[in-house]
């Protein structure tokens, strides 16, 4: 990989980890994870989010995009979606437990499959499938956090 954008490492799995990749991609991936059609943009925003995830998964850069996430922020905003793609979140992660019979977690996070965008999530509790990035199409991986 070469050339991400926005200071992203050529390496995905040190993007996610050095919280280096697009933040307003990773806040449009955890949106569109949280509810594929978002109320309130009407035909012209959900053609916007298309041009968008389109264009990205073709090899754009997410910092070239600067002006349709400008314009994304604005519908968002106007649509009522008081965070627009700012990274403030009220799902809260569930609780960490340590892995049976160890004296210390292993501690990770599940991470943008391409290392292209900042998203991090923390990763399930119990059972279930990690989240979907809906940018890329395919689970977030997992990321080993360094001590």
């Amino acid at each position: 990989m070469s050339g991400l954008g926005d200071g992203a490492a050529e390496d995905g799995a040190d993007a996610a980890a050095g919280g280096t990749g697009h933040e307003r991609l990773a806040a449009l991936c955890h949106r569109l994870a949280s509810s594929p059609g978002m109320p309130g943009l009407g035909a012209e925003g959900d053609r916007l989010v298309g041009d968008i995830v389109d264009r990205v998964r073709n090899g754009c850069p997410p910092g070239e995009l600067e002006d349709a996430f400008d314009e994304l922020e604005d519908r968002l905003l106007a649509a009522g979606h008081s965070a627009g793609l700012g990274s403030y979140r009220t799902d809260a992660p569930p609780a960490y437990r340590s892995y049976p019979g160890s004296g210390r977690p292993r501690l990770h996070v599940l991470a943008c499959p391409r290392g292209h965008c900042a998203r991090v999530e923390a990763p399930a509790s119990e059972g279930g499938g990690p989240p979907v990035c809906r940018v890329f199409g395919g689970p977030l991986r997992e990321v080993g956090l360094r001590p």
